[in-house]
């Protein structure tokens, strides 16, 4: 588990996700949005904080039904999962938000 450094452009269905058993953060952005770049670091630290939380960083982008299914309408938009239950949702998250999440988790 861990922090990904590469976003991934085949998605994993609705289904697959809900199914996940433990606590997941998917990450909805792209390589190209400056506020996706924003977080890297910050999110590279606080998944380091956390090494059994699995991170799936999803390449959004229009008729996404992953994205969709989470309405996903601006990046970085961050879903905190447990067994498949949305525990937390971020858009455009700052420091301190992030930080809050990453410690609900626990």
């Amino acid at each position: 588990m861990g922090f990904n450094t590469t976003y991934v452009e085949r998605e994993p269905t609705r289904a697959e996700v809900d199914a996940l058993k433990g606590v997941t953060v998917v990450e909805f952005g792209t390589p190209w949005c400056g506020h996706c770049q924003a977080v890297q670091s910050e999110l590279a630290e606080l998944f380091a904080s956390k090494p059994d939380v699995r991170h799936i960083k999803i390449y959004d982008g229009r008729g996404k039904p992953l994205g969709r299914s989470f309405r996903v309408k601006l990046w970085p938009t961050l879903v905190f999962l447990r067994d498949g239950e949305v525990l937390a949702r971020l858009v455009r998250p700052d420091e301190a938000e992030m930080r809050a999440a990453f410690d609900s988790i626990a």
